[in-house]
């Protein structure tokens, strides 16, 4: 099977490595199909794009999108975009809105449980001031000792009901699905073994995804357990979605998954880049 890593990171949204590097990182693992989904930002996929055809992958634009749904915060990717299409770059600057004043918020949350400065010493690790993010604070966090790894950080902090944590209303599934489509491209729901949905919810997110025009779901992916690589592809069966495969690769250190070593796709799925071949 194809070696597909579609779900990726680079520091122009919450990564370590420049999208050069990420490149030579996929490359090196044997990737012979990739894309670049930083959160709600195009900004690198020029540099993407780039370094993979200097390398001999193929590429496929890509970006992941914050949306809120049912409350809570839920992302969808869109593959195969047009980076310059104005109502894609319009409201995904409008998503990205907001960070810097939500940023202010967790570090004054994080200073009243006795850890001040956080918003200093988040943006140290930013590559995109206006993508600045949990992630980021959780860099910082693990800097200064407060934690052992940034997911100690999540469990402890930045997670609902954690000190630090602010909830921010992003873009809805409607506009994600409609900004990806109208850029050329396919609508993807990142990691749902994620979400903590009952399974009507599940099935009502599923739905109006659907109906929207959304028509693909990461069946296996870093943030998924063996279980549910076999529970999404159940998904897709039902849905007849198609199915996408990617490492949510954000650096060397920090991602369950590497790039280009997850397991195969289900023989029986589709897959998402079989529109492409």
């Amino acid at each position: 099977m194809l070696n597909a890593d579609l779900h990726c990171h680079s520091k122009v949204s919450d990564g370590t490595l420049t999208p050069f590097e990420v490149a030579q990182v996929a490359f090196e693992a044997g990737v012979d199909l990739w894309a670049l989904t930083d959160h709600d930002e195009i900004g690198g996929q020029r540099e993407a794009r780039a370094a993979a055809e200097a390398l001999g992958m193929r590429y496929v634009s890509g970006v992941e999108i914050s949306i809120t749904w049912a409350n809570r915060t839920v992302h969808i990717v869109g593959l195969n975009i047009n980076p310059d299409n104005p109502a894609l770059i319009d409201g995904l600057a409008a998503t990205r809105g907001g960070r810097a004043a939500r940023a202010q918020l967790m570090s004054e949350q994080l200073a009243a449980a006795g850890i001040p400065d956080a918003y200093e010493g988040a943006l140290r690790f930013v590559g995109n001031p206006d993508l600045i993010s949990r992630t980021h604070f959780a860099r910082f966090l693990v800097e200064i000792g407060k934690c052992a790894s940034v997911s100690d950080v999540f469990a402890k902090y930045l997670s609902e009901g954690r000190p630090g944590y602010v909830p921010h209303r992003w873009a809805t599934l409607e506009e994600s699905v409609k900004w990806i489509r109208g850029a050329g491209g396919i609508a993807v729901v990142a990691h749902p073994g994620r979400y903590k949905f009952t399974p009507l919810e599940f099935g009502a997110l599923f739905d109006q995804f659907r109906e929207l025009g959304g028509e693909a779901i990461e069946v296996v992916t870093g943030s998924h357990t063996p279980d549910q690589y076999r529970e999404y592809a159940d998904v897709a069966r039902q849905y007849g979605f198609l199915a996408s495969r990617g490492s949510d690769f954000h650096g060397p250190t920090e991602s369950r998954a590497l790039l280009g070593k997850l397991p195969p796709l289900p023989d029986d799925l589709t897959p998402v880049w079989s529109r492409w071949q």
